[in-house]
């Protein structure tokens, strides 16, 4: 199969920990013998998030004698290339007999989306509301609730093209496991005349982007790995319930969180909406089994045997 693997935040950066790249490092390695188990017999690509990353990163600029940092497009290029050298290395450790290739990826945007003047996207460190407060107001960043603390909040624009297909369909084509569209990819939008592409401050959602791809490239199984073993209804409430299959028509009846699983779920459903073909929603730690069907939500055009645990 042609498998597209979205990566979630949990195998880059657990929550609560700190982002060093020790911690780092071993969520990827831990991540890498997890992809391992699917590579074998199938052409791969593997997206990733970078939130943490390139919020910490804009940062760092921020905080230096000048105030002058690179915009987050630039930013988003830079955690890329961190980011796929890690993972591009621990695959290649587990996998010697494979070529692994990183490439940095841009995803065009239209320019007059709705989403940059009203940012949702979560990037960076979590924040107590006192330090939120007070870094929002030096820095002039808009701030938002995330789980218990307060993140940082930018544009996210929706996805509209998914630019150099040619390079990965080639690399996949010769065997390669390809990491690419990193971060939800580098977000470029046409200015001017409509011709000339630059860099816009934003983060594309990840899955979104991942979902794209897939469509893009005739993808037979969209993989979207997360810290959950499935999408769950009333998560985190005593009588929270798995969903092990999703169909469209019953998708259509539910809501879930715009800030964690509803771009997921969203991601899945444009992706079967648009192929008739599967997406699974689960934990890293089965991905085996997510890809085999016995494991994590499964969104389906149309309901077979509708379960639920």
């Amino acid at each position: 199969m042609r498998i597209v693997v979205a990566l979630g935040g949990n195998a880059l950066l657990r929550r609560g920990e700190p982002l060093t790249s020790e911690n780092q490092l071993a969520n990827i390695r831990r991540a890498a013998g997890q992809l391992a188990r699917i590579v074998e017999g199938n052409e791969v690509v593997l997206t990733h998030g970078n939130g943490p990353q390139v919020g910490l990163l804009a940062l760092q600029a921020a905080e230096q004698a000048t105030g002058e940092g690179f915009p987050l497009d630039v930013l988003g290029a830079q955690t890329d290339g961190m980011i796929g050298y890690l993972l591009e290395q621990e695959l290649s450790n587990v996998l010697p007999s494979h070529v692994v290739a990183t490439l940095l990826t841009r995803v065009q945007v239209d320019p007059s989306d709705p989403a940059f003047t009203s940012p949702t996207k979560p990037i960076g460190p979590v924040y107590t509301a006192a330090d939120a407060e007070r870094i929002g107001l030096q820095h002039g960043w808009a701030m938002a609730p995330d789980g218990k603390g307060v993140r940082r909040v930018v544009a996210s624009p929706t996805p509209q093209r998914v630019l150099g297909l040619q390079p990965i369909q080639w690399l996949l084509s010769h065997g390669t496991l390809v990491i690419a569209a990193g971060g939800g990819g580098i977000p470029v939008a046409a200015m001017g005349d409509g011709r000339a592409l630059q860099g816009v401050e934003a983060v594309i959602d990840k899955d979104l982007c991942s979902s794209l791809l897939a469509r893009q490239l005739e993808a037979d199984c969209l993989v979207i790995a997360t810290d959950v073993d499935a999408v769950y209804l009333d998560f985190g409430e005593p009588n929270q319930r798995a969903l092990r299959q999703m169909d469209l028509g019953a998708l259509a009846q539910m809501r879930f969180p715009a800030g964690s699983m509803g771009p997921k779920v969203e991601a899945a459903r444009s992706f079967v909406a648009t192929t008739g073909r599967r997406a699974v929603i689960g934990s890293l730690d089965h991905i085996e089994a997510m890809v085999q069907g016995r494991a994590g939500t499964e969104v389906v055009a149309a309901a077979r045997s509708e379960r639920s645990a």
